[in-house]
């Protein structure tokens, strides 16, 4: 795709971002970085408390419970850098050869699907999270509120549909010849 840009010396990753898509990308990317730092966190903890398991007969209290809620928010961390990156799962055995309108328009199709189910699952889990503020959920170890590390996961969510939309239009103007105006 003549379109792309590259980035690190790597493949092309898609449309050219403007000021808003770079920022889009930014914002994605340090998300993701702390999201990755979460995971290393957790590591560190899990280690701690395994070793002071068996060394010691000591363990870190509530370990599981960080780890699935920390878990979550990680998880959620890395969707909206992925899409802004192509590293989503494509095949393309059978587009490889064609124009790149129409890439671009399955491109776009992809991506709008991205946005809707990005801005669903935002919702949801925000619905979820004041449901579980409602009812006064808690974990059962550390007794802390579950929906605080639900909603942690409600702008990771909302960020995958904002990078959904953005790139659905993106390749809408490429798909469509505008490009380049």
């Amino acid at each position: 795709m003549n379109e792309g840009e590259v980035i690190g010396g790597q493949q092309p990753v898609g449309p050219k971002l403007g000021p808003g898509g770079r920022l889009l990308l930014l914002v994605s990317k340090y998300v993701a970085i702390a999201g990755g730092l979460v995971f290393v966190a957790m590591v560190v903890m899990e280690i701690v408390s395994i070793v002071g398991r068996k060394v010691f007969s000591w363990t870190v209290p509530g370990d599981v419970e960080l780890l699935q809620m920390g878990a979550a928010f990680a998880s959620a961390a890395f969707f909206a850098y992925c899409h802004m990156v192509r590293g989503d799962v494509k095949v393309d055995f059978f587009t490889h050869n064609l124009e790149t309108s129409k890439v671009a328009a399955l491109d776009a199709l992809g991506s709008l699907f991205v946005g809707l189910f990005g801005a669903l699952i935002s919702w949801r889990t925000a619905a979820g999270a004041l449901g579980i503020k409602e009812v006064g959920e808690t974990s059962a170890i550390l007794g802390f509120p579950v929906w605080i590390a639900q909603a942690l996961m409600v702008p990771s969510f909302a960020l995958l549909a904002i990078a959904g939309f953005y790139l659905f239009a993106k390749y809408v103007r490429i798909a469509s010849g505008r490009a380049g105006r």
